[in-house]
């Protein structure tokens, strides 16, 4: 896998880039099930209007730089795009310092791999990026950090998809009483768990579902399940509540170092190796949302970056096909 690092204060030829580069492959995505399954322009204007009015005018800036089109414009308001799944593993570590860890694990062949510094309403962000609108994961310049896990279950409604939700929580908010907040009102068209930290060590994963009220939660680990198993096919598959044991176990019975507990995330069980099944660990981000700092990680390989030195470039990384088994 390619990864790039971008940065691009606001809307620009770098992002308009991106876009055209990645287009064609979203489109066949997103029009999959038909183009007149996708809900119109009008509709998705006016839902992030309603509900994130807040971006409403970078969301038209960025249909504007992606070419004016209807189907790209449409694509960018990730109203009720259509059903995708995802691993993850995500954990607050218990030490001194604000610290959000998470495995990404999805197709590599259906990832932007790209991680953006943005300063699109005079708010530093800097995050994975995917569908180049929306975050799977990032943290912004006021110090606070989120994540996202498939929440498993095969519900599908009528909200927005998860990274756009994210993408709006870290434009707008500076805490974590502030991210709850907007992540209870807002729609999201599948389940997912949406874990922020903020500078004060405060945190909260909100299960969020698009047919029943979100709840929030002081859980510091989400996999991929909520307040029990839904799914139980997907749950055997993902091995999520092993994953959830082993996290909270971390954090309770082996107090340990950052490093070590960075280092757990690279290991198996939490590292999966089932690319050719879209579920393997495509990368390991560490989010210091205190020290504005993150680095993505891999076995054998760190990339740090931050919002004082953010280094614009490439890393190619090899996938491991086996891994050592972790520590007991």
């Amino acid at each position: 896998m390619i990864f790039r690092a971008v940065e691009e204060a606001g809307p620009g030829p770098k992002w308009a880039a991106l876009f055209a580069e990645f287009w064609p492959a979203y489109r066949r995505w997103w029009v999959r099930d038909g183009l007149a399954a996708r809900p119109t322009y009008a509709e998705g204007r006016r839902e992030i209007q309603r509900h994130m009015p807040e971006i409403l005018d970078l969301y038209d800036t960025l249909a504007e730089a992606a070419g004016g089109g209807d189907a790209e414009a449409r694509f960018l308001s990730f109203l009720r795009p259509p059903a995708y799944l995802a691993g993850c593993s995500q954990a607050v570590w218990q030490g001194d310092e604000p610290l959000l860890v998470r495995n990404y694990d999805y197709d590599p062949h259906a990832f932007d791999a790209v991680l953006l510094k943005t300063n699109w309403r005079g708010r530093g962000v800097i995050g994975m990026s995917d569908g180049l609108f929306g975050l799977i994961d990032g943290m912004n310049d006021s110090g606070l950090a989120v994540s996202l896990t498939f929440g498993g279950r095969r519900e599908v409604g009528g909200g927005f998809g998860v990274p756009l939700i994210l993408r709006y929580v870290l434009e707008t908010c500076e805490t974590t009483e502030e991210a709850a907040a907007a992540l209870k009102r807002l729609p999201s068209h599948m389940s997912y768990n949406v874990t922020a930290l903020d500078a004060g060590r405060r945190f909260v994963t909100a299960y969020l579902a698009p047919d029943r009220e979100t709840v929030i939660s002081r859980s510091p680990v989400a996999t991929n399940h909520q307040e029990r198993v839904e799914w139980s096919s997907h749950a055997r598959f993902t091995a999520t509540v092993e994953r959830e044991r082993f996290l909270l176990q971390r954090l309770t019975l082996h107090p340990e170092t950052e490093r070590k507990f960075v280092g757990a995330f690279l290991k198996p069980p939490l590292y999966s190796t089932a690319f050719t099944e879209g579920f393997g660990t495509l990368y390991t981000a560490a989010y210091r949302p205190r020290a504005g700092e993150m680095a993505l990680n891999w076995p054998g390989a760190s990339w740090r970056q931050g919002f004082d030195g953010f280094e614009e470039g490439a890393r190619v990384v090899d996938t491991p096909a086996r891994l050592p088994a972790a520590p007991v």
